[in-house]
């Protein structure tokens, strides 16, 4: 399965002269946890709501500063084209849970640890169901598993 399969699409993005009260509200406002900041949909690096939390607000810094002062850089970055055991390997080695998604050097969406989490989970279902299908068809219900007591009458 390749990245462009699992990401999320369209990305939601801010200038890096942008105020970090800016990056807060598109946050709120598309309901996700992060922002990519970008020039000409080159990312220059990434704003959480835990950077807003952390290295703005704690610090009481004017929300009016540029999302330049919070983000976190460099972006690790990953081929819309590459598999997913590229990104295993990204996220494994990098540390981080986001990984912008490029074609052509260019921003086409996000993918997330989180995504992957959901990948793995529909899988391990899709593997799950014939055979619990199956181990229920194979067995009368009155009986229960072949390794239980049974009741003597």
């Amino acid at each position: 399965m390749l990245v462009r399969e699992l990401m999320n699409s369209p990305t939601v993005t801010v200038g890096p002269g942008d105020p970090i009260r800016q990056a807060a509200v598109a946050m709120h406002a598309h309901g996700v946890g992060s922002v990519l900041v970008t020039v000409d949909g080159v990312p220059l690096g990434m704003v959480t709501d835990r950077d807003v939390a952390v290295r703005a607000v704690a610090p009481g810094l004017d929300p009016g500063a540029p999302v330049t002062l919070i983000m976190s850089e460099p972006v690790v970055t990953i081929p819309a084209d590459a598999d997913l055991a590229d990104a295993y390997r990204a996220f494994r080695r990098s540390g981080v849970r986001r990984l912008p998604v490029l074609s052509q050097e260019r921003l086409v969406g996000l993918l997330a640890v989180d995504d992957l989490f959901l990948d793995v989970f529909q899988r391990y279902a899709d593997l799950l169901g014939p055979v619990s299908w199956s181990a229920l068809q194979d067995q009368p219900l009155d009986e229960g598993p072949s390794w239980a007591p049974r009741a003597r009458g």
